[in-house]
């Protein structure tokens, strides 16, 4: 047997405990691999504890559990880091609870305040920087720890008042669908909660940066006073928040 079949078999009995890979590996000692299995195994439910701890407090030991278990299953690491192993538990939350979007919102904001904190670094626009923007050709940059999806129920509340041990609110979903963000101010990952007009302010400048094009878009939306100040608001909470990190002249 060459190495290279040797560890394929190897990791063919730790993902899915093939008997027959077993046998090919240990031989007559192929029992003495069930603690390499039980290892391999606990490592992954612990990483998936510690990445969603909320939603394994709104799902309770048991259910958590059997996602944790049901994923593991069907889908072993992919990459060289364990971080990112937590990247598609959603999908089996998805899977597995398909009438809850609260969960598999709840389960996006965790993966995104942990993929935030982690991405690149990006220094805030200073103030003093506007004054020279030409705003008719500005395009702008957001900072590359922004992640967002569309929200359909309270999960940030949710996840805000577990997070601070206090009793979380009834699921519930939204009179109007806004979206989530997630982004790293400093040192610290944020969520927030943003009405539709925001949100598709996000999508559209994140596929085309001109401000101006924003601006047609929110006046064509609002009438030209409401749009230009909509505009306007949007922009300073953006810049307030530190959320935009460049503003480039094209």
């Amino acid at each position: 047997m060459t190495l290279a079949a040797w560890q394929q078999d190897f990791r063919s009995w730790l993902t899915d405990a093939s008997e027959e890979a077993a046998r090919r590996v240990g031989g007559d000692a192929s029992r003495g691999l069930s603690v390499y299995q039980n290892n391999y195994r606990g490592q992954l439910i612990e990483c998936l504890e510690h990445s969603f701890p909320q939603v394994r407090t709104l799902l309770g030991e048991d259910a958590f559990l059997h996602a944790v278990v049901t994923h593991i299953n069907h889908h072993p690491p992919h990459a060289w880091t364990l971080d990112a192993y937590a990247y598609g538990f959603g999908d089996t939350l998805s899977v597995l609870f398909p009438h809850n979007p609260d969960v598999h919102e709840l389960a996006w904001i965790e993966n995104a305040l942990a993929e935030a904190f982690v991405a690149h670094d990006a220094q805030p626009l200073p103030l003093d920087a506007l004054a020279s923007v030409d705003w008719d050709a500005a395009r702008l940059r957001f900072a590359p720890s922004l992640r967002h999806r569309p929200a359909t129920t309270n999960a940030d509340s949710i996840w805000s008042a577990l997070s601070a041990n206090a009793e979380p609110p009834e699921s519930e979903m939204l009179d109007e669908p806004g979206g989530l963000i997630v982004w790293r101010r400093q040192f610290v990952s944020c969520l927030k909660r943003v009405d539709a007009a925001e949100y598709e302010a996000l999508l559209h400048l994140q596929e085309n940066e001109s401000f101006a094009t924003l601006c047609d878009l929110l006046v064509e939306r609002l009438g030209d006073a409401d749009g230009v100040a909509k505009a306007g608001a949007l922009l300073a909470g953006w810049l307030g928040s530190e959320l935009i990190v460049g503003v480039e002249s094209v």
